[in-house]
């Protein structure tokens, strides 16, 4: 009975392999398998996987590609304009809109267009046309503080658009917010001279952003006084003394 039931114990497949191995008369060979691990198999398995692919690593300390550095031209180029109210207009409209209606106080607005000449007066340009909020009476200085907002229109050039304080007692600057043609992607700043309010007044860009600009639009423009006047060809539009289809 006790012999009935004693269970041969089954070889296991690692003694096999080495009694197999011992048997052929190979030692070495037998002392390789009972030396095997799944750890190196797994090994061996990965680098047969990823044989002749890329391997892409990712970290969250991995440095970061550097931005593209802006491509937008930095050269800055002055233009010269002459803005000039030769009063045919009905330029400008002053809106009471504020309490105090005897005196200019804030929130009054100015919508204005005034006719646009080169620095040197003998090429009509196109016009100027937008608007003026009244921040401040300033009567120390006979004059006011608007916040203004507006676009200078130069015919199939395109047209540039600029905002900020609009003195009429002094120089000032405002920004250049952007354009359209040969000034799209302009920015910069335009210094307002203030020669006679609101009939003459003297601007200089100072572009970045664009190409150069068309030898047209450039020249050496006359000082400006109050005496300043557009040429009659300019006055006229005459083909020769105005941009392509300048605007009116």
């Amino acid at each position: 009975m006790a012999a009935a039931l004693r269970v041969r114990a089954a070889p296991s497949p690692a003694s096999s392999l080495i009694k197999a191995s011992s048997g052929s008369g190979s030692a070495s060979a037998a002392a390789k398998v009972g030396s095997w691990t799944p750890r190196q198999s797994s090994s061996s398995s990965s680098s047969r996987a990823v044989r002749g692919t890329s391997i892409v690593r990712a970290s969250l300390f991995s440095p970061k590609p550097a931005a593209a550095k802006d491509a937008r031209p930095t050269k800055v180029q002055e233009l010269y304009v002459y803005e000039i109210n030769e009063r045919d207009r009905e330029s400008p409209a002053y809106l009471r809109l504020s309490a105090k209606q005897t005196e200019n106080a804030l929130g009054d607005l100015v919508p204005f267009t005034n006719k646009v000449y080169n620095g040197s007066l003998d090429k009509r340009l196109g016009i100027t046309a937008g608007i003026c909020v009244l921040i401040q009476h300033v009567p120390d200085r006979n004059g006011d503080r608007y916040e203004a907002i507006y676009s200078f229109y130069f015919g199939d050039y395109g047209h540039i658009s600029v905002q900020g304080p609009y003195l009429t007692y002094e120089e000032s600057y405002l920004a250049v917010t952007g354009g359209s043609g040969v000034f799209e992607g302009a920015y910069g700043q335009v210094k307002l001279n203030q020669i006679v309010f609101p009939f003459k007044i003297f601007y200089t860009f100072y572009l970045k952003g664009i190409p150069d600009l068309p030898r047209e639009l450039l020249c050496t423009p006359v000082p400006p006084s109050p005496t300043v006047e557009a040429t009659p060809a300019a006055k006229a539009a005459e083909p020769h003394a105005a941009v392509a289809n300048y605007t009116d």
